[in-house]
Formats: structure tokens, sequence, C-alpha cells
């Protein structure tokens, strides 16, 4: 997240913090994409990580990108931790220094591919003078946590002193891993929990496709998704796959009452954060927190706090889509058109509802476990998840044409879903891949990884 809301609007009964969520609903011709991703940064010449200091570090890095966008510095206690566009794209720090793109909210797919090609353009521009990459793997392949630099960012000092405190793999998550996410929004209450519950259930489908973290600390670590399998051990009180979401009547209030129950990161007032991680959001609002007596919450506040769960799928004023691995730029672009397909035409979403919707939760909750270390291989409902995700590709496909979202060379968006497609019918993920070059012509190494699997 480039950087935390502002706004100092009151807020005093929970209605409000339904409204909150309401508010994010958009008629249908207004659906836009917003597709985010993060890329690890290493020093070309010897492999190293980028601290945030030094002549070529982060800081050097983000002053010479806003040099070729124009874009705004973004500040945190005199440090640069971000550009802001004037579009609504942003570029932010992940805590130990993953490079991310907010995208601004686009009409399709091919719009969001231009908007990443002309970001990759612009931070090889401004990366290369300072002899910096960036690994296109959903985990650092070779540093350990301890060697990992810390981004001066105020809210990660926070999080970092509390991780531990509630999972064992939090500052692995927050250090070491890179995603690529798909802002997709909604018309309605009831638009929304059809298109929660879909693509809730899917996400494991999603992990097993973009699979691409097999390497920590220098070797294979047994499994496709390192990344996905971190976020199993990191918070259980924010994370997973929100059984909840399937219940009868749920909506906005059920979320509500849940974000109400996850313990508070942080208050922003003024440029301080202060510290109240583990603290009730309902004290907050009666003014009976211990840390900031008399202090009140805000409209910032809740919106802050909504940033701060990290479910499978995250509700704010648009849903975020949160299975995958990061990749290269195709994969990248298949991400959205996955989910974009499956969730904006109306025929796509029925018939991705009715593949999921006899699965339980104990099934859902099955395949999620499953899905980190065998992908594809795994199976829900007497089938195998490389089944499902062929299925899904198909109805992908269809609400990808059915949209007919044209480019200037007259395709529809559909043509990003063919990594995706190589995938199933190779029945072979990209870490698979990079497990045999590993085993081949590595050499048992992951020094090549940094030649390799670059942007």
């Amino acid at each position: 997240m480039a950087r935390d809301t502002s706004d100092t609007t009151p807020l005093t009964t929970r209605e409000e913090l339904i409204a909150w969520f309401s508010a994010g609903e958009k008629p249908r011709e207004r659906f836009a994409i917003g597709t985010e991703h993060e890329k690890i940064p290493f020093y070309t010449e010897d492999h190293a990580p980028v601290p945030y200091e030094g002549e070529c570090g982060i800081r050097a890095l983000l002053e010479n990108l806003g040099r070729e966008t124009g874009w705004e510095p973004i500040l945190d206690a005199g440090n640069i931790i971000g550009l802001a566009g004037q579009e609504g794209g942003a570029i932010s720090i992940e805590p130990g220094g993953q490079f991310e793109l907010s995208g601004a909210p686009l009409p399709d797919v091919h719009a969001t591919v231009a908007e990443l090609d002309a970001h990759l353009a612009a931070v090889k521009r401004a990366a290369e003078p300072l002899g910096i990459g960036f690994l296109d793997l959903g985990m650092s392949p070779k540093w350990t946590r301890e060697a990992t630099p810390l981004m001066p960012k105020s809210r990660y000092r926070i999080m970092r002193n509390y991780m531990p405190k509630v999972g064992k793999l939090g500052l692995d998550m927050m250090l070491r891993t890179a995603t690529v996410q798909v802002n997709v929004d909604f018309a309605s209450e009831a638009d929304m929990v059809r298109k929660m519950r879909v693509s809730l259930a899917l996400q494991p489908v999603a992990t097993a496709l973009f699979a691409n973290s097999p390497f920590t600390d220098g070797r294979p670590n047994g499994f496709l998704s390192r990344r996905s399998e971190i976020w199993r051990d990191t918070d259980a009180d924010r994370t997973g796959m929100l059984a909840f979401a399937f219940d009868e009547g749920f909506g906005y209030e059920a979320y509500v009452d849940w974000l109400l129950d996850v313990p508070m990161y942080f208050v922003k007032r003024g440029e301080t954060y202060h510290d109240v991680a583990g603290a009730s959001f309902r004290d907050l609002m009666e003014g009976r927190l211990a840390a900031l007596p008399g202090e009140r919450a805000t409209v910032s506040d809740w919106a802050n706090h909504a940033s701060t769960v990290f479910p499978e799928v995250r509700l704010k004023r648009f849903l975020e889509m949160r299975g995958a691995d990061v990749g290269g730029p195709a994969m990248i672009a298949a991400q959205s058109a996955f989910w974009v397909g499956l969730l904006y035409d109306d025929d796509a979403l029925g018939a991705a509802w009715d593949l999921v919707r006899g699965w339980s939760a104990c099934e859902r909750e099955s395949i999620r476990a499953a899905v980190p270390r065998i992908g594809l291989n795994a199976s829900i409902g007497g089938r195998s998840l490389g089944a499902v995700a062929a299925e899904a590709l198909a109805i992908a496909r269809s609400g990808l044409q059915a949209r007919a979202r044209r480019d200037g060379a007259g395709r529809d968006e559909a043509v990003y879903l063919q990594p995706l497609e190589t995938i199933v019918a190779a029945g072979r993920s990209r870490a698979e891949e990079r497990l045999a070059d590993y085993e081949g012509p590595w050499e048992k190494s992951v020094e090549p990884a940094f030649t390799a699997c670059i942007f």
C-alpha cells in the first residue's frame, strides 16, 4: 500500500462502518481493473539485496523513477517511500525492498498491459544506472531473512514487532515474498457476495496456476508456492479463506463484524504512527484505547485498518484477489485476464459459481493447505485441481470473449490467458519448470535465477 488514507471524518456507529464498504458500489459500465505487482530488487553485479540508503539504494531508485515519471514523492518521516501518479497509480516499497506498482483503475486488460509495459520501461531506465535488476519470482531465492534489508516505513516497524507474536512466518511474508493482485469492482452487496464466494473458492486454483516460489535460502524449499504456505503461519486472526463468507446472510455487515474482531496495528495522527498493536477498533470508536485515551475513530482509521487484514480475498471498496505468486509480464497480464473473465460477465460468474458451489468449507480448507506443496496435482470434490483449473480457464475465456474488449489488432482480452492454458495443458507450473532447471542446467544452484528469472 503506497499511502495510508487521510480523512478525519469521525466514525461513531457500526452503520457508518458498513456504509464505508457499500460506498464502493459502482454501476457496471464503470467497472475497472486495478493490477498490483511486487518485484524483488537485486544488484546485478553480485546478486546481493538492495538496501534503502546509499548511492545505489532504494531511495536513489525512487528518486530516479520520480524524475522519469514526474510522479509525486510520498514521504514518511522525511524518507521517500513511494510515488503517486496523477491518474491513480502509485509506487510503493514493501518491508524488504520489494518494489510495487499499484496500477490505476483501468477499463480493460489491454490498458493494464499498456500500463505495465510503460512502468517496466521506466523502472528499467531508473534502475540500470544503479546496477539494479528485478526478480520475477514469488520469493527471494537466496538471501536469509536476516540478510534482507529493512525499509524505513513507520507502519512496517510496528508490524515487524507484532508479527512474531502471532505466527512463525510473518517476517518472511513481509521481507521475502512477492505477489500479483487484481482488484475488481462490484455493483451491489449481492454482487459483492457472489464475487467474494467464487473468488475465495477459486483462489487455490490461482495459487496453483501462478506457483513460482520454490527456492529459499539458496535451495529448493519443498513447495511450489512457498509464498502461499507462509501465509498459513503468519497471523490466523487476519488471514485465510473466510469460511463465514459462505454462510447464509453474509454481506457487508458480517465482514465488518469480522474486521472489528481483528486486532489493530496502528493509529495514525498527523505524520505519527502510534503503535496500538493488539488493541480493539471498538475501543477506539468508544474513546477507550489505552494507548490513546480519549482519541476516537475516523474514516482514515477504518480505511487503514481494512488494509491490515490479509485474507485470500480482501474486501475494501473493491475486491482484491490475493492468492498468486508474481511472475513475469505475461503472467501478470494473465492474472488480470483470469479474474476479469470469471467475474465481469454474468454468465461466466454463474458458471464459475456452479463449478464451486458444491464444495464444503472443509474441502476448501483442505485444498488451500495442499496447493502450496503439490499445486495442480491436488484434488477437490473428486476431481484433480488441474481439471478444475481447465474448466475455470474455459469459463474465463468465454467471459472475456463476451466482453469483446478489443485492442488495435482486433484481439479480445482472452489472448492473455494463453500462458495459463499452456500450464494446464502441460500440468506443470512455473515453479516446476524452475525446479527442473535447478536439477539440470543450473547445476543445483539458484544463482542462474538472477539472469533467467528477471523482468
